[in-house]
């Protein structure tokens, strides 16, 4: 398995596609059954290799990613062959921005001197889709780039 196997909310969130998964095997919804039943282990592998599929169209589609921390923003643009990164860096120890009131505060004050700016570029190994994984395993979630976008915009007018 080479990403993590979905949890039990996200089989049943997506019964119908594991359902297609299974049909295009020619597995009918008896002999799914029967091979829980019969060989757990061959059902464990169908269960991994579908939460792999699943994983690879949602990492293949992803083109930002957001890792907040109290007094850091982590903010990625997820191209073809590299990633960019935008870090905010919060220097006032007393502003946690993963609270709506410090939130607000970094909303009012990112152009102050207690907010630090600082941009990379990077390529992505020979394996983009585990490279974007690793982040997500880090605390990363997939977003819209809202964040990445406005602070670009704000850096690169």
């Amino acid at each position: 398995m080479k990403y993590t196997r979905l949890t039990k909310e996200q089989f049943e969130s997506l019964e119908q596609e594991f359902i297609t998964f299974l049909a295009a095997q020619s597995i009918t919804g008896e002999e799914w059954k029967q091979i829980k039943e019969t060989t757990p282990e061959v059902a464990e592998q169908e269960l991994d290799v579908f939460s792999d599929l699943v994983w690879e169209g949602v990492l293949q589609n992803a083109s930002y990613l957001e890792n907040i921390a109290p007094q850091q923003l982590f903010l990625f643009e997820l191209g073809e062959t590299s990633m960019n990164l935008i870090v905010l860096k919060i220097t006032d120890a007393k502003q946690d921005v993963t609270t709506p009131e410090g939130y607000r505060w970094l909303q009012k004050n990112f152009a102050s001197d207690d907010v630090e700016f600082l941009t990379a570029n990077k390529e992505y190994s020979d394996d983009r889709n585990g490279d974007v994984f690793a982040l997500i395993q880090q605390g990363a979630v997939i977003t819209k780039g809202e964040l990445f976008n406005f602070f670009d915009r704000t850096i690169h007018p």
